[in-house]
């Protein structure tokens, strides 16, 4: 494996809970669409960017394997159930170990994934097995965002340092989310070419809430 052909493992977790009916699906959907065609539209982003979505709810899947840039197709969403964070982290972490490619004597693996958080609740399940579970696979560049008041930001720092909140999960603030995260793509895939394996993010939005 060459040096350019390392890739950057992108990967969304979002909360697909009951408490996201109506409109803020509609923007998480939307927020998807406009993230694709950013990505796109970066040179960089687009060779070496993957991007994975994981969903939770009464359960966590992986309704988009770790798949390139161009050949991604937008998945259905829906809304309903629980709050299975702590599934999701078991399922990120299983990901991790099956889709990132480990560096071996011989080769160069994949940079460290990306992984991007957003629930608007507190988790229903065992969220700390599923902490201990992301540790063992080695995931440290992780960012959560808390959207609206009723988020539990105390067990989200628990999992990250990284923690934002957002006012709610309005259509306006989820489509600054994702701006936010297409923006922190592009400086990390260009960043780890300079300095590789670091985190470097764009400031939050405005009006978003660094979670000290």
């Amino acid at each position: 494996m060459s040096e350019f052909s390392r890739r950057l493992p992108v990967y969304l977790l979002l909360d697909i809970s009951g408490s996201m009916q109506g409109e803020p699906i509609e923007a998480l959907k939307t927020g998807i669409s406009a993230l694709l065609t950013e990505l796109k539209s970066d040179p960089q982003a687009l060779e070496t960017a993957f991007l994975s979505v994981i969903t939770f709810n009464s359960a966590a899947r992986q309704i988009t394997p770790l798949t390139e840039l161009m050949l991604f197709s937008e998945p259905e969403i829906k809304a309903g159930g629980a709050t299975a964070l702590g599934a999701a982290l078991t399922l990120l972490a299983e990901c991790i170990d099956s889709e990132v490619k480990k560096s071996s004597p011989t080769q160069k693996g994949d940079w460290k994934p990306l992984v991007f958080i957003l629930t608007d609740g507190a988790p229903t399940d065992d969220w700390e097995s599923g902490v201990k579970a992301l540790r063992r696979a080695g995931a440290s560049n992780i960012i959560a965002c808390a959207a609206g008041a009723v988020a539990d930001t105390k067990i989200l720092k628990e999992i990250t340092p990284n923690v934002v909140m957002m006012n709610s999960c309005g259509a306006g603030d989820l489509s600054r989310f994702f701006t936010w995260v297409s923006a922190s793509v592009k400086v990390t895939s260009k960043a780890f070419d300079a300095t590789p394996g670091g985190l470097e993010l764009p400031p939050p939005p405005q009006g978003f809430i660094i979670v000290p």
